[in-house]
């Protein structure tokens, strides 16, 4: 099992019985509302899976996510963490003092002000998602953030308790999961879809080269089209009831908006299941991409930038149902022409969701359309 991401295990969480004392402090303390968004990325570092940040990003750091996809000390990092305000809520601070991070009128962590710094939001989009078209979802959000950002420590005193508790384990409880099944090689596995036969493909081929797999959903907000977070998990409890030794695969969400960054994205994710103990981490066609922004292995080639990312990427290219194999193959494999295959296109499966149809059992489990179509509307609108 990989050390974390820099080495330890950050763990920014107050214990129990200082949490009554920590609640009254951040009552006499300046107040910096966030998104839910926000609050999640904060709970991720207090847990250790944004290992080894300890709080939203300095200037320093941050420069150099934007400008190296490391952190200033070369560290691996390409997903700038931060914290956006507004100057009317950084009037009320200085660096040096505490502040109160409040969510829905709840104070729930506090943050030690190191730096307040501005923000240049088109130098962040362009970076970060390699355009500036507001069509892109993570261009039109960056777009909407405050203009200046506030970088140091944190401390979580108060968690939300998960949109699906049972599947929401920390990395410590992860690593301990992964050791008490004696795995010694775990595949992570991302996903922010309903699996069709292909990602069943790619999850069994992964198991042949390792001990255990990780499957990964992300939950939270998400572009509109994508699945909602509970046909995802309904969908994969389905999956692994019937097609999965039980032994040989687990179920953990992860509570983290898409930021729909490509290649940038695609090294973060990888970072993140490092984190929770993975030694691998399996790499698709397009990964973490949103419409013709990037191209179709760019996410894998951006691996090459990273020697030092301490866990292995597993690529998979194209794959496809070939009616004349009987099964899923791919293009080495495969001798068969195109008019035998039956391509696994997301978009086209949504589609024939969207009008109330079944996808062909080539392309997706029948248990796994049942779930679905169960729903009115299994979208995210």
């Amino acid at each position: 099992m990989p050390a974390p991401h820099g080495g330890r295990l950050i763990d920014r969480l107050v214990p129990e019985s200082k949490r009554g004392r920590i609640e009254e402090e951040a009552e006499e303390l300046p107040r910096v509302s966030v998104s839910m968004e926000k609050r999640k990325d904060l709970e991720n570092i207090a847990y250790g899976i944004y290992s080894p940040l300890e709080g939203p990003l300095t200037q320093e750091d941050y420069r150099s996510v934007l400008d190296r996809g490391r952190l200033a000390n070369d560290v691996p990092w390409t997903i700038p963490i931060v914290i956006d305000v507004s100057e009317d809520e950084a009037s009320s601070f200085r660096e040096g003092d505490d502040i109160a991070l409040v969510e829905g009128g709840e104070p729930f962590a506090l943050l030690h002000v190191e730096e307040v710094y501005p923000l240049d939001h088109r130098e962040y989009a362009k970076k970060v998602f390699k355009t500036l078209d507001p069509a892109h979802p993570g261009v039109a959000r960056t777009m909407e953030m405050k203009p200046l950002l506030v970088g140091g420590p944190i401390w979580l005193f108060r968690e939300t308790p998960g949109k699906f508790p049972r599947y929401r384990l920390k990395p410590k409880e992860t690593r301990l999961l992964f050791r008490e099944r004696g795995w010694r090689t775990i595949a992570g596995f991302q996903t922010r879809n309903a699996p069709h036969l292909g990602h069943e493909y790619v999850q069994k081929t992964a198991l042949a080269f390792v001990d255990g797999l990780f499957i990964n959903p992300l939950i939270g907000r998400k572009k509109p089209g994508d699945f909602k977070d509970e046909v995802i998990i309904e969908a994969y409890e389905t999956l692994l009831r019937h097609y999965y030794l039980r032994e040989t695969a687990v179920l953990v969400t992860l509570e983290m908006e898409m930021r729909y960054a490509g290649p940038r994205e695609a090294i973060f994710h990888a970072i993140v299941r490092k984190n929770y103990g993975c030694t691998h981490f399996i790499v698709g066609r397009d990964h973490a991409g949103v419409g013709k922004y990037y191209g179709p292995y760019e996410a894998q080639e951006a691996f090459d930038e990273y020697p030092d990312l301490g866990i292995t990427p597993l690529f998979f290219r194209s794959f496809f149902y070939c009616r004349r194999c009987g099964g899923v193959t791919n293009e080495r494999v495969c001798p068969h022409p195109a008019e035998y295959r039956i391509e696994f296109s997301g978009t086209r499966i949504r589609e024939m969701l969207m009008r109330g149809e079944r996808p062909p059992r080539e392309l997706m489990r029948p248990e796994v359309v049942d779930v679905i179509l169960r729903h009115p509307n299994p979208f995210v609108e």
